[in-house]
């Protein structure tokens, strides 16, 4: 399995939303809130180029928001980018 972070904060209904579709393909992931600490918030904004979260990285790909990891998944290409494939 592949390396999944996400980034999120305590207020948003998107990132519990993409924590529970993880959670249903199987996938361990790592949380990082950036409500919490701004200079997580300033890594993922350099790292995502979006401020916005949730911001989901799988492995070295960055997947972007609840809505792009759906449609991804819907594309079906989720799945495998989980199981490690770039």
């Amino acid at each position: 399995m592949a390396d999944v972070l996400i980034y999120t904060s305590a207020m948003c209904p998107y990132c519990v939303a993409a924590k529970n579709l993880l959670v249903k393909k199987g996938a361990a992931y790592t949380e990082i809130r950036v409500d919490l600490d701004r200079g997580k918030r300033e890594e993922m904004m350099a790292r995502a180029k979006r401020t916005s979260v949730p911001q989901i990285f799988i492995g070295e790909t960055h997947v972007g928001g609840f809505d792009d990891m759906v449609a991804l998944d819907r594309k079906g290409g989720l799945e495998p980018l989980l199981g490690g494939a770039a």
